[in-house]
């Protein structure tokens, strides 16, 4: 089948193209950008007048309610939802139930989501058995018979770092990522809410910056050590942001999202 989407501004982050121009379709694929090449006759033409045309975007941390609680939503139904977003891929983190912690789990994702076809659908395998920030998981296993892209141990805390270096460390071994959310569970203790004026008004238990700037700070620490690549998720606070840019200006493998 071929299409022709008319009017819209194309991005093309990989090729800093960024203009209001047409695109040309055939069988999947992009044949050609902005004239027709000669012979197109298209099936479908679509206006894009006042939209914006880019690749799927990718979603690093979906929680897709499967397995462990279909009452909410499933596989199916969750990237359903995501592809009518402009989502294509999704990476599901590993506190499911059970835990991603066996290649067994990865496969059963992995097979439902195939079976779905609305997305592509990656596993992230636990940092940590059952992640319970003790014991190393089987990275190894996870990447070769799971097909995990990586390993995190999801918003548990791993609080020792002695754990955490040897988990940084196997997992550079294996060359997979390490997603962070980083985050001192002796600051954040029984906080509900950010720190600050309003938290102390209300009487709410606040949450201060240091409980994620500490564990930032730690876990770049290690990541220098051990050459790991890591992304940080969900970060929240300036000074996280500034200290990861400099991490990576001073070049060291590491990325971050808020």
């Amino acid at each position: 089948m071929r299409w022709q989407i008319t009017g819209g501004r194309v991005i093309d982050p990989a090729s800093h193209f960024d203009a209001v121009t047409d695109l040309f379709l055939a069988d999947g694929r992009i044949v050609a950008r902005g004239q027709r090449p000669d012979g197109f006759e298209p099936d479908r033409i679509i206006d894009a007048s006042g939209k914006v045309v880019i690749p799927g975007l990718v979603d690093l941390s979906a929680r897709l309610r499967e397995p462990g609680q279909e009452t909410k939503g499933n596989i199916a139904s969750e990237t359903r939802a995501a592809a009518a977003g402009g989502i294509t891929t999704l990476c599901i983190p590993p506190d499911t139930e059970p835990v991603i912690d066996t290649p067994g789990v990865a496969d059963l994702i992995a097979r439902r989501a195939s079976a779905a076809g609305h997305a592509r659908v990656r596993t992230l395998g636990a940092l940590t058995r059952d992640l319970g920030g003790e014991q190393l998981a089987e990275m190894a296993l996870l990447r070769d018979q799971g097909h995990c892209v990586g390993v995190s141990n999801a918003c548990a805390p791993v609080s020792s770092t002695r754990v955490m270096r040897r988990a940084m460390e196997y997992a550079a071994s294996c060359r997979m990522t390490v997603f962070l959310h980083a985050e001192d569970p002796s600051l954040s203790a029984g906080g509900c809410v950010n720190e600050g004026a309003i938290s102390n008004r209300l009487g709410l238990p606040g949450i201060p910056e240091a409980a994620e700037t500490v564990a930032v700070a730690r876990d770049l620490m290690l990541v220098e050590q051990t050459g790991v690549r890591a992304h940080f998720c969900h970060l929240s606070a300036n000074h996280s942001v500034q200290m990861i840019a400099r991490a990576i200006h001073d070049g060291l493998p590491v990325s971050m999202s808020v």
